[in-house]
């Protein structure tokens, strides 16, 4: 049997949607009287598990599950060792640099050196702003990050930004996108190889109806 991460959250509609379009019927966790965490699939061939997206490569890379949907923000952000197979197209954000709207920063290059950022993609805005060979202070924050420049913690913060609607509601600008992510689909690297459970089959079928759906 197959066992399938799904991330809670944003991507876990599209996620469902798109198994159930290859038979696979894992609905039961959009139900908000479910409180289980693992469902089977009523054909009996595939289970799922659902936990935090920031899990999912975990869970994938453990063995736990041979299959798993995430963000491409995480993988990049975590760098786990696990097969990235297919870009699924859903779940379009971006991770940029912020600050509020009042300030005189137009760019990342006009941040002054040693300034706060904040961010929960910790990694991530280091690399960035060591590309851009700009010296500063990452703040980790794990929830509402916007708040950041708003108090006065940071000049800046490094987040996911979707329609923008929030940055906007706060007051806050884009100055630069590092880059554009999506939902990926990963595998546990040896699994896939093997083929354990017939996982290669369901890849395929995975990778032509992302394929059909791009394409119209």
């Amino acid at each position: 049997m197959i066992t399938v991460a799904l991330p809670k959250g944003a991507l876990l509609g599209d996620s469902i949607a798109l198994f159930r379009s290859l038979g696979l019927d894992f609905s039961g966790f959009l139900d908000k009287a479910n409180r289980q965490l693992q469902i089977s699939d009523p054909t009996g061939t595939a289970q799922a598990l659902l936990v935090r997206a920031q899990d999912v490569p975990v869970y994938v890379e453990y063995g736990q599950a041979q299959v798993g949907i995430v963000g491409y923000d995480v993988l990049r952000e975590k760098h786990p060792n696990v097969a990235h197979l297919a870009d699924l197209g859903f779940g379009r954000c971006r991770l940029s640099v912020a600050v509020k709207a009042s300030s005189p920063y137009r760019s990342a290059l006009d941040l002054p050196a040693h300034s706060r950022v904040a961010s929960k993609f910790v990694n991530c805005a280091k690399e960035y702003f060591q590309s851009i060979d700009l010296p500063v202070e990452i703040v980790p924050l794990y929830g509402s990050v916007e708040l950041g420049p708003i108090t006065g913690m940071s000049e800046a913060i490094v987040d996911l930004v979707s329609t923008g609607t929030t940055l906007r509601e706060n007051n806050l600008i884009e100055l630069e996108v590092l880059y554009q992510s999506t939902a990926r689909l990963i595998a546990h690297p040896l699994s896939y190889r093997l083929n354990s459970d017939g996982l290669q089959p369901l890849v395929a079928q995975i990778r032509q109806q992302t394929a059909a759906a791009v394409a119209v």
